[in-house]
C-alpha cells in the first residue's frame, strides 16, 4: 500500500510539474484579440522561433513586439528592471539587498527616467506602445502561465506580482549595459592599488602600452585628420600624490565593482566583440559583407533577442524595415540591418569614468582647495521580501555619487568624517565616481534613427546621438560604402590621462565637457577594403585628444586583417563564417618557443613535447591546446598571483590571463632576469627555471585531472560552458536547476583569440565570457545573411527553442535570416495574428 502511495504521489507531482512548466508556452499560431492595436498584425515564426512582425503603422508594429517579447522573455524582462532599478530585493529577499544598493548608489534607473523627457516625440511614442503591448500580455498571464519561475518565486516572495512594464524600464537596461563595458573604473583602481604596494617600476610592467608597430590602428585619424583640430584637449597633469590613506576607499569602490559579477557575469577588462567589414572588391558578389560577434558573459536565455520589424507599406506613418538583435525588454533593433545599411558594435574601451577622490568632513566636502561645498544627500528605501524595508542614504559630490559609501552601512556613512582614511584637519576621504552614463541623454533616440538609417550621413547622425556606451560602429550600404565610427561620448579633461584615481578637491582633473562629434574618428571607404574593430586601438598616438590610454589589445584585430587579406580567393558569407571559427593563439606562438628551450626529462618531456609542432590552434579537440593553457595558468600564478597575494592585495588585481597578460610575459621573456622571474611560494627565480617549473606543474595537474597519455588529453575537457538562468538557474532547487540550465559542453577558443571563448586562471579554465551571438550581413541580397543565437528564442524551458540554437552555435554553424517577405513566407512554421478588440479597429 505505502508503494502504491509513493507511485501515485511521485505520479501526481510528475503531473504538476509538467503542467506548470508547459503552462507558459506561449501560442504562436492563431488569433488573440489584442488591447491598444489599430489594426491587423501578422506575427511569423521559423522554425527557431524567430518572430517577424507586420503592421500597418509604427505604433502596432512596436505594441506587437512588446507583446511578443514578452511572450517570450518575460521573465528575464522582469529581472533585468528589477537589476537596473536596484529593486532584486522585492523577488529574491535580503541576499540582493547589496546588490540594490550599489544599484541605487549608481542611479541606473533615475537617469533613465530623466532621459525620458529628454526623448523625441517618435520615441516616447513608440517605448509608450511597446510597454502598452507588454502591458496587454501581463493583463491576462501570471504566474506559472507567465513563465515557470514565478510558482517557485512564490516561496521567497509570497503574493509578488509583476507591475506594469514602463519606458524606463527599457530605457535603464542601457545603463545597465554600459555598466557590463566600463572598463576604466577598475583598470584604474588597480594601477593606483599595485604602483603603492609594488616596487618601484614592476607595477609599470603590468601595464605595457598598445604596441602599435605590431597591431594595427582602426582609423588614420590623427592630428592632421580631425576635422583639422590642432593642440591637445587637455594639459599635461600637474603632481597628484595621493595620499596612502586613501587607498581604502579607492578599494572599496572597486569592491563595489567586483559585488555586481555574481549579478551580471564579467564586466570590463577582457570583456569585447569582434566586427569587421569587407568592401565590394574583396567579395564574390561585388557588394559588402559585414560580420559581429559581441563577447558577453553567457547566460540563458541569451542577452540579445532575435526579431523582424516590417511595415507593410513603407511611409510617414510606419517606416520601418529592420532586422537583427535586440535586448529583451528594448524595442527596435539594436544591432542588425534595415532595406538600405548594415551596421554592428563592439567595446571601444574609451576613458569614460573618473575616479575622484574627495576630502569630507561631515556634511560637506572640499572643492579647489578651499571651499567648502555642501554633499547632496538622498535616502532611498529599499523594499525586501521576507525582510524589513532598508534604508539607503546616497551621498554626492560634484563629481558624482560617493561609491565607497555603498560597501558601508547607512550609520557609518551619516558619522562626522566617515571614511577609514584620514585627511588632514580631520576631514575622511571618500571616492566619487564621474560616469558618462550617468550624464542624462537621449541615445535611445539613435536607437531608432539607426534603425531608419539610409545612408552613410544619416548613420553618422544617429551615432552623434549615441551617448552611453561608447562603441566602434561598423557600417555597409548596399551603394558598396563601407565605414566606420566613434559616436558617444568622450570626456574632455582639465588634465590627467584616466589612468589613476585623481584628488577631486583640486578642481585641477576637472571634466570641462566632451569631445565633438565631428572630431571623434570616422573613416569611409579605406583604400585596403576592409575594416576591422576587435577592441584595439582606434587611433595612432597623434590624435589630438584622449580616448584612453588603455586600449585593447591587438591580438584578434591583427589575426582577423591578416586572415582576410591572406584569403585564398574573393570571400563570400561562409568564408566570414569561417574566420569567427579561427582559434589561433597569439599568446602560444610568443610563448612555446621559451619553453622548448627548456630541457625537461620524465614524464613531464612528454606532455612538452605536444607542443612540437604545434600550429597554434585551439579546437576542443586539442591535446597541445591543453597542455598550453595549464602551463599558462600555473606560470601566471608563479610569476604574478603568488607575488600580489604576498604583498595583501586583492583578487580584482590578479592576472585575467587575458591579451595583457600575454604581452606583459612576451616582453618578460626578453629579460631573463627581471624582478618579476621570481616565485616568492617556492623560491624558485630566473625566467628558465620558472617556465620549467610551470611545465612540470601542468603536467602533474592534467594527469590528475584528465590521466591517460597528454596525447589523450583534450582542451574542452578543461574548457567548457555551462549555460545557466541568471537566477533560479544559480541558486533555485536542484530539479530546477536542471530544469534550467544546459550543459556543460567542451569549446575551443580562448581569451584574447578570435573564437572567443574567454576564461579566467584565477577561476580555472571554464568559460565566463563568450561570442554571445553571430550575424554576417550580405548587402548583395539580404536573404544571404547568417545569424545565430548563443540559446535560442525562447526563455521558456519547455519549449522547442529554448537551446534549439547551441548546438549550432558550438559547431560554428549559422542559421538562415530570412528578410524579404517571401523569404519569411517561405520559411514561416507559426503565423499568429493579432486583432484589435472588438469594436476598436481604427
Amino acid at each position: 500500500m505505502l508503494t502504491c502511495l509513493v507511485l501515485v504521489a511521485a505520479a501526481s507531482l510528475a503531473g504538476y510539474v509538467y503542467v506548470t512548466v508547459h503552462a507558459s508556452l506561449p501560442e504562436l499560431s492563431g488569433q488573440i484579440n489584442v488591447s491598444g492595436l489599430h489594426g491587423r498584425v501578422s506575427v511569423v515564426r521559423d522554425s527557431s522561433g524567430v518572430p517577424q512582425i507586420y503592421a500597418s503603422d509604427a505604433h502596432d508594429l512596436f505594441l506587437a513586439e512588446g507583446y511578443v517579447e514578452a511572450q517570450d522573455r518575460f521573465w528575464q524582462m522582469d529581472v533585468q528592471r528589477h537589476i537596473s532599478s536596484g529593486r532584486l530585493a522585492e523577488m529574491f529577499g535580503p541576499a540582493e539587498v547589496q546588490t540594490d544598493r550599489i544599484a541605487r548608489t549608481l542611479g541606473w534607473y533615475r537617469v533613465a527616467q530623466q532621459e525620458l523627457g529628454m526623448l523625441s516625440p517618435q520615441t516616447t511614442g513608440y517605448l509608450s506602445a511597446f510597454s502598452a503591448g507588454v502591458n496587454t500580455y501581463l493583463s491576462s498571464h501570471s504566474g506559472a502561465d507567465l513563465s515557470v519561475e514565478y510558482p517557485v518565486l512564490g516561496f521567497v516572495a509570497p503574493g509578488y506580482h509583476p507591475g506594469e512594464w514602463t519606458p524606463a524600464d527599457s530605457v535603464s537596461w542601457l545603463k545597465v549595459m554600459a555598466w557590463d563595458l566600463n572598463s576604466s573604473m577598475g583598470d584604474q583602481a588597480a594601477r593606483s592599488v599595485l604602483s603603492a604596494q609594488l616596487p618601484k617600476g614592476m607595477a609599470a610592467e603590468l601595464f605595457a602600452g598598445y604596441d602599435y608597430q605590431n597591431w594595427p590602428v582602426i582609423t588614420k585619424a590623427s592630428d592632421s585628420t580631425a576635422a583639422g583640430s590642432k593642440g591637445t584637449s587637455q594639459a599635461a597633469a600637474p603632481p597628484s600624490p595621493m595620499p596612502s590613506a586613501a587607498d581604502t576607499v579607492i578599494a572599496q569602490a572597486d569592491s563595489m565593482r567586483q559585488a555586481l559579477v555574481s549579478v551580471l557575469g564579467q564586466t570590463g577588462t577582457g570583456i569585447g566583440s569582434n566586427s569587421w567589414v569587407v568592401a565590394g572588391s574583396r567579395t564574390t558578389t561585388g557588394k559588402p559583407l559585414l560580420e559581429n560577434d559581441p563577447h558577453l558573459s553567457p547566460e540563458l536565455p541569451s542577452v540579445w533577442y532575435q526579431i523582424g520589424l516590417h511595415c507593410t507599406t513603407t511611409g510617414a506613418d510606419c517606416p520601418f524595415q529592420v532586422s537583427g538583435f535586440t535586448f529583451a525588454g528594448m524595442p527596435g533593433v539594436v544591432i542588425g540591418h534595415n532595406q538600405d545599411v548594415a551596421w554592428g558594435f563592439t567595446d571601444l574601451g574609451v576613458a569614460d569614468s573618473d575616479l575622484f577622490v574627495e576630502k569630507v568632513s561631515g556634511d560637506q566636502y572640499e572643492y579647489r582647495g578651499h571651499e567648502e561645498e555642501p554633499i547632496t544627500v538622498r535616502q532611498e528605501v529599499i523594499d525586501v521580501a521576507g525582510g524589513k524595508p532598508q534604508t539607503l542614504l546616497v551621498r554626492s559630490t560634484i563629481h558624482g555619487p560617493l561609491i565607497s559609501d555603498v560597501m558601508k552601512m547607512a550609520k557609518q556613512v551619516l558619522a562626522l568624517g566617515a571614511g577609514p582614511g584620514k585627511a588632514p584637519g580631520g576631514a575622511g576621504y571618500a571616492a566619487a565616481l564621474r560616469w558618462t552614463a550617468l550624464d542624462p541623454a537621449a541615445t535611445m533616440d539613435a536607437l531608432f534613427e539607426l534603425d531608419l538609417a539610409k545612408d552613410w550621413p544619416t548613420f553618422r547622425n544617429a551615432a552623434e546621438h549615441f551617448a552611453s556606451p561608447v562603441q566602434n560602429m561598423v557600417y555597409a550600404d548596399r551603394q558598396g560604402n563601407i565605414g566606420y565610427q566613434t559616436p558617444g561620448r568622450v570626456p574632455v579633461r582639465k588634465a590627467g590621462d584616466s589612468t589613476t584615481p585623481v584628488p577631486g578637491w583640486t578642481g585641477a582633473y576637472d571634466w570641462t565637457g566632451y569631445i565633438p562629434f565631428d572630431r571623434l574618428p570616422s573613416e569611409l571607404n579605406p583604400s585596403q577594403g576592409f575594416i576591422v574593430t576587435a577592441n584595439n586601438a582606434v587611433v595612432g598616438p597623434d590624435y589630438p585628444y584622449l580616448i584612453t590610454k588603455d586600449w585593447g589589445t591587438g591580438y584578434r584585430a591583427a589575426r582577423i586583417s591578416q586572415l582576410i587579406q591572406q584569403a585564398p580567393g574573393k570571400l563570400d558569407a561562409a568564408a566570414m563564417e569561417r574566420i569567427t571559427q579561427d582559434a589561433y593563439n597569439a599568446n602560444a606562438a610568443s610563448l612555446v618557443p621559451a619553453l622548448l628551450r627548456v630541457p625537461l626529462t620524465g614524464e613531464a618531456r612528454a606532455a612538452q613535447d605536444l607542443l612540437r609542432g604545434w600550429d597554434y590552434q585551439q579546437p576542443a579537440d586539442s591535446a597541445p591546446a591543453a597542455y598550453f593553457n595549464a602551463v599558462w595558468r600555473q606560470l601566471l600564478n608563479l610569476v604574478f598571483t603568488d607575488r600580489l597575494k604576498q604583498a595583501g592585495l586583492d583578487p580584482y588585481t590578479y592576472p585575467d590571463g587575458g591579451g595583457r597578460w600575454f604581452q606583459i610575459v612576451a616582453n618578460l621573456l626578453t629579460n631573463p632576469d627581471d624582478p618579476w622571474w621570481s616565485s616568492v611560494s617556492t623560491g624558485t627565480h630566473g625566467r628558465d627555471a620558472v617556465l620549467r617549473l610551470a611545465m612540470v606543474r601542468a603536467d602533474t595537474e592534467l594527469h590528475k585531472r584528465l590521466g591517460g597519455k597528454p596525447s589523450d588529453w583534450r582542451w574542452g575537457d578543461l574548457h567548457t560552458l555551462t549555460l545557466q538562468n541568471p537566477t533560479l538557474g544559480t541558486e533555485g532547487p536542484a530539479p530546477l536547476q536542471w530544469l534550467l540550465n544546459s550543459g556543460p559542453y567542451p569549446v575551443g577558443g580562448g581569451t584574447d583569440i578570435v573564437d572567443a571563448n574567454g576564461w579566467n586562471p584565477q577561476q580555472g579554465y571554464s568559460v565566463i565570457w563568450v561570442p554571445s551571438m553571430r550575424m554576417v550581413v550580405d548587402l548583395s541580397n539580404f536573404d544571404d545573411s547568417r545569424w545565430i543565437n548563443l540559446t535560442g528564442a525562447s526563455g521558456h524551458p519547455a519549449s522547442d527553442n529554448y537551446t534549439d540554437q547551441t548546438k549550432l552555435w558550438l559547431k560554428g554553424q549559422t542559421l538562415a535570416w530570412p528578410f524579404s517577405r517571401d523569404a519569411v513566407d517561405r520559411s514561416a512554421q507559426h503565423r499568429l495574428t493579432l486583432l484589435p478588440e472588438q469594436g476598436k479597429t481604427s
